[in-house]
């Protein structure tokens, strides 16, 4: 069973930094593109970031030059660090994964989601 576990959520005021992990676990595979997803309240959930396995990074417009997605793949991990944080970036985030677990075929994975909150 594979399983995607993000932390680093938390409260922060406006201007400020947080670093948000999700590690992957289970009998897996490969792993192919991972990215960051958010929900605010009342919108639908919208990419913020993604990263293939040769490393080429796509961003929504809204985080350009804020985040930076990046990967560890010896640990399964992706990453991503939010700076100079607005209070419009507040929102859940969750990581997603595109995974073949052994003997299966690829799959997109979703974490639980981490809650971010921005105060102005």
């Amino acid at each position: 069973q594979v399983q995607l576990v993000e932390s680093g959520g938390g409260l922060v005021q406006a201007g400020g930094s947080l670093r948000l992990s999700c590690a992957a676990s289970g009998s897996i595979s490969r792993i192919n593109g991972m990215g960051w997803y958010r929900q605010a309240p009342g919108k639908q959930r919208e990419m913020v970031a993604a990263i293939t396995t040769g490393s080429d990074l796509n961003y929504a417009d809204s985080v350009k030059g804020r985040f930076t997605i990046s990967r560890d793949n010896t640990k399964n991990t992706v990453y991503l660090q939010m700076n100079s944080l607005k209070p419009e970036d507040t929102a859940v985030y969750y990581c997603n994964a595109l995974i073949a677990a052994t003997g299966s075929p690829l799959y997109t994975y979703w974490g639980q989601g981490t809650q971010v909150t921005v105060s102005s």
